[in-house]
């Protein structure tokens, strides 16, 4: 999938000139954008990861127990995240998921 750098740069500004124009309505207390790898090898994956962060300036994080490598900017409560997933962690998420809706509790008894 291929998206318009312009149209989301400037989706970005609409919303926060509707939120400023709308302050009845409530927010969050913090905005990610992610970016993720998704093309490639792991260290494919890797190493976009870390020319992003040579671009923003910021380190990289490996989230070993998830399988994760981070890097992250911040403007205030906004922060533009690039991650990339390796393959054994989207191996076990998937293996995870594989049960869902194939185990049922016992219906919670009426009091």
């Amino acid at each position: 999938m291929t998206y318009d750098r312009t149209a989301i740069i400037t989706g970005l500004h609409d919303l926060a000139d509707f939120l400023d124009a709308h302050p009845d309505i409530p927010i969050t207390g913090c905005v990610p954008v992610y970016h993720f790898a998704d093309h490639g090898t792991d260290a494919d994956q890797r190493a976009e990861i870390e020319q992003i962060a040579n671009l923003l300036g910021s380190p990289v994080q490996a989230q070993t127990p998830y399988g994760h490598y981070v890097t992250t900017i911040s403007f205030g409560p906004i922060q533009y995240r690039a991650v990339a997933i390796t393959a054994a962690a989207r191996a076990r998420h998937d293996a995870d998921d594989s049960y869902r809706g194939c185990i049922q509790p016992n219906p919670t008894p009426a009091t």
